[in-house]
């Protein structure tokens, strides 16, 4: 986590409820499921798409061992790795 490993990392998750998690250390997903459900097959390429156009660059993991960090909105066994 001390070393910014973000800009050669192709690595995604994939819930089970079918959203696309972009980074493990940010927000980023993409709905999959929804995308299939409502366009088709279609609708989910361009979803893959546009999730490997808005993955981050880096992540937002900051290493302070005097101040306390906010969780993010999901615990890392929701997103799955």
């Amino acid at each position: 986590m001390s070393h910014n490993f973000c800009e050669s990392c192709n690595r995604v998750r994939l819930t089970a409820t079918g959203k696309l998690y972009l980074c493990l250390g940010q927000d980023d997903q993409v709905n999959l499921r929804d995308a299939l459900r409502n366009g088709g097959l279609g609708a989910l390429d361009a979803a893959l798409d546009r999730a490997m156009v808005i993955k981050p660059k880096g992540h937002d993991f900051v290493i302070d061992r005097d101040k306390p960090q906010p969780a993010l909105t999901r615990h890392m066994s929701v997103t799955g790795g």
